[in-house]
């Protein structure tokens, strides 16, 4: 073989590894694109038997209109008349049991709202596939059903949406009428947040769940606070800016200093922030503990 033809073939080589790798690659993600997204953790039995001991009565099991069984906890307000609810949706890794045990979800600062947390399709003990259109689905089922259950206030029903869960809380508050909405480590868009972590990959092309919330958000005219972590390493402050700037109502936005995505409700400010919130945006007698 001459050296034209030796440089020729191992060029049309490399050529085909250049090409072929990022195809391979981006073909790879667009398969498992819901392994990297969604991360239910596994159904803990030991940890469902101590949340049932701590609120007897409050675990719930509902059939959505397809027939998926969701499992989750609904924790009845503390008035002696009509109480309002609070909706929470958890990131992409949460299970509502292990959120109900852990010592950082503070329910007292919540309080008189009755609380409903029903897990994804998928997570925990809840039957179904994680999808983008599932969960949204699902969270306008669970407003209808509770929203109007006579104990609950109809007025005064609000929603909690932490990282992944905020484009849920958003998808909501844009088709029913809600009094509040509390969003943690909020985003334009879950294409734009991937894009931020993969760069070279054209996200756009390929993700079936973008969870837009940046173009609903103008829509939106209900009352915002936005919780961030200074630091956060997985949502960066410009997607939650992008969100926020977009936001058709009155907006309260604290960032949480040195926090990073996963530990910013271990700060006092956290809870301060929700807790103030409460008190003089939607006029609650909350707790001050």
């Amino acid at each position: 073989m001459s050296s034209k033809a030796f440089f020729i073939s191992m060029l049309r080589i490399i050529l085909a590894v250049l090409i072929g790798f990022p195809l391979t690659l981006w073909a790879i993600l667009y398969i498992f694109q819901e392994k990297l997204l969604f991360l239910p953790p596994a159904s803990d039995e030991a940890m469902i038997r101590r949340v049932r001991s701590k609120f007897p009565g409050c675990e719930i099991t509902l059939t959505t209109p397809d027939h998926v069984k969701l499992h989750g906890w609904y924790i009845p307000g503390n008035t002696v008349s009509k109480s309002p609810l609070l909706i929470y949706f958890g990131g992409n890794a949460e299970d509502m049991t292990g959120v109900l045990e852990d010592p950082f979800f503070d329910l007292t600062r919540f309080r008189p709202c009755a609380l409903l947390l029903v897990n994804y399709r998928g997570y925990g003990q809840s039957q179904g596939q994680p999808g983008e259109k599932q969960f949204c689905k699902d969270a306008v089922f669970l407003y209808d059903h509770f929203a109007n259950q006579d104990e609950i206030d109809k007025a005064g029903v609000m929603v909690m949406g932490r990282s992944l869960g905020t484009g849920v809380a958003v998808y909501l508050a844009s088709q029913r009428p809600l009094k509040g909405i509390i969003l943690v480590s909020p985003y334009d868009s879950i294409a734009n947040v991937a894009q931020e972590l993969y760069p070279y990959i054209p996200v756009s092309v390929f993700i079936r769940h973008p969870f837009d919330a940046a173009s609903l958000a103008p829509g939106i005219s209900i009352p915002l606070l936005a919780l961030t972590a200074a630091a956060d390493s997985t949502i960066s402050s410009k997607r939650s800016s992008a969100l926020l700037a977009k936001w058709g109502g009155p907006c309260h936005h604290v960032s949480i200093p040195e926090a990073d995505h996963n530990d910013l409700n271990y700060s006092k400010l956290y809870w301060e922030s929700i807790g103030n919130f409460l008190r003089f945006e939607m006029g609650m007698n909350v707790s001050q503990q």
